[in-house]
């Protein structure tokens, strides 16, 4: 494996990828061109067929940015740092050259996704398959490169450029071509849609609704477990963070107690507790467990955006009108979706009756909103010395002076478990995951006194 800027390696997948590396060293071997390769097989194998339905899921374009030099020499530059294909999901700290060189990586990936898809295309004009097939090109979510100071996603709040996706069709129903329509549609409309393309009823509690209808909803609920819940009516959007620091109450309904890369532990089930049937569980009851994240939306504080005046979402709204309006259009989503009870209490909204002014949060949060938005400084512009922010946090807690520097400016940071896994990690890139809990001007006096010693 080569010098690199990456951090994070957890679970062997960073050398897994450099294990692969070598398997795919030509286009032909990139797993991006083999899954093109098995799903146009599918396509010519069944061209005569009727009601075939393939996914072409290709995964890319994805972090670790691979692709061939074909696709990187479209987009030329100067750069001669460490290796740099897989930024972790951090603020940045790295240079501007750095920067540059990783987007343009994933320019020459992108570049590659679009051969790809053009293959596609091709095939459906070879094959004369536009009269009656249903093409639809979309992704699950964007991945930021640097803008408004990030890296990655889930760790910061849902801006556009990770929801706003890219998404186009051809129906052959419609006759339609080169149009551009402003409806505010969402993936969950994209299962309604073929199951109307089929002519094949689609099920009663199914909220989705065929991309050919017109007005489909006023407003659209996304997020994650655990962060900022989000609606957006297609020129706003609200963020709503929790109305507390401990970001409770926080539960887990499942039938299925994995997390992405292990089960959950005797410990997490120890307390669960058999929930009441959700109207789209069918009538089952779920497992309801405790819940947690990894990071905490609250440091992030409620966020209100205007896209027509603000589309790259650099300054947040005060303005209670449109807040108002917004909460109330989230929580009639969170109850159209039945959200549990915990919920509404986490975000401080009413799980019944109206909301209020009482209710709204935009105001009361905007002094952390805007401390979480303050560029992170770059380990270059710290004062260095025996000791520094580049120095590793593993080291840092091994000297009692230096230790007692971070636990009065950075309370929490020397006791927590995390530094099992990142004791070999520099003090600015542990600040730089944890996003907002460690505000720049803090860690400037962190630099300027473990530099004195």
């Amino acid at each position: 494996m080569p010098e690199d800027l990456k951090k994070v390696r957890f679970g062997g997948i960073y050398r897994q990828d450099w294990v692969n590396r070598p398997h795919t060293a030509t286009e032909d071997r990139h797993p991006q061109t083999l899954t093109f390769d098995a799903g146009l097989q599918f396509v010519r194998t069944n061209r005569d067929a009727d009601n075939w339905f393939v996914q072409i899921e290709t995964f890319d374009p994805h972090e670790p940015f691979f692709s061939h030099q074909r696709f990187k020499d479209l987009y030329p530059h100067d750069y001669d740092g460490p290796h740099f294909d897989w930024p972790d999901y951090t603020r940045v700290v790295e240079t501007d050259d750095q920067v540059g060189h990783a987007r343009y990586e994933y320019a020459a990936l992108l570049s590659m996704c679009d051969h790809s898809l053009g293959r596609v295309l091709d095939t459906m004009d070879e094959l004369g398959l536009w009269d009656d097939t249903l093409l639809v090109v979309c992704t699950d979510h964007g991945l930021l490169l640097g803008e408004k100071g990030w890296w990655g996603k889930s760790v910061q709040p849902w801006y556009n450029e990770l929801v706003h996706l890219p998404l186009f069709a051809c129906d052959p129903r419609t006759g339609a071509t080169g149009e551009r329509r402003r409806h505010l549609v969402q993936t969950i409309d994209l299962a309604p849609t073929l199951l109307e393309f089929f002519d094949v009823p689609r099920p009663g509690d199914m909220q989705g609704a065929p991309l050919s209808d017109t007005s489909v909803r006023e407003a659209g609920l996304f997020g994650m477990h655990g962060g900022h819940v989000n609606v957006t009516d297609g020129r706003y959007v609200y963020m709503r963070a929790p109305v507390s620091p401990d970001n409770a109450p926080l539960h887990e309904h499942t039938l299925m107690p994995t997390h992405m890369r292990g089960r959950f532990t005797p410990q997490e089930l120890a307390d669960l507790e058999l929930a009441e049937p959700f109207g789209f569980t069918k009538g089952v009851r779920t497992l309801r467990v405790s819940g947690r994240t990894l990071f905490n939306p609250y440091q992030h504080g409620t966020l209100l955006y205007d896209l027509e005046s603000d589309p790259e979402q650099c300054t947040p709204l005060a303005d209670d009108a449109v807040e108002l309006r917004m909460a109330r259009l989230l929580v009639d989503l969170m109850r159209a979706n039945e959200a549990p009870p915990g919920q509404y209490e986490r975000l401080g909204l009413p799980a019944v009756g109206p909301v209020h002014e009482k209710h709204l949060l935009v105001r009361a949060q905007r002094e952390q909103a805007e401390v979480a938005t303050q560029p992170l400084p770059r380990a270059e512009d710290y004062p260095e010395g025996r000791f520094s922010l580049r120095t590793p946090i593993r080291a840092l807690i091994s000297d009692p002076v230096a230790m007692e520097v971070l636990r009065r400016h950075l309370p929490g940071v020397v006791d927590s478990e995390l530094l099992q896994i990142l004791g070999p990690t520099p003090l600015v890139d542990v600040a730089a995951m944890a996003g907002g809990l460690f505000p720049a001007p803090r860690l400037r006096m962190v630099a300027e006194e473990l530099a004195a010693l």
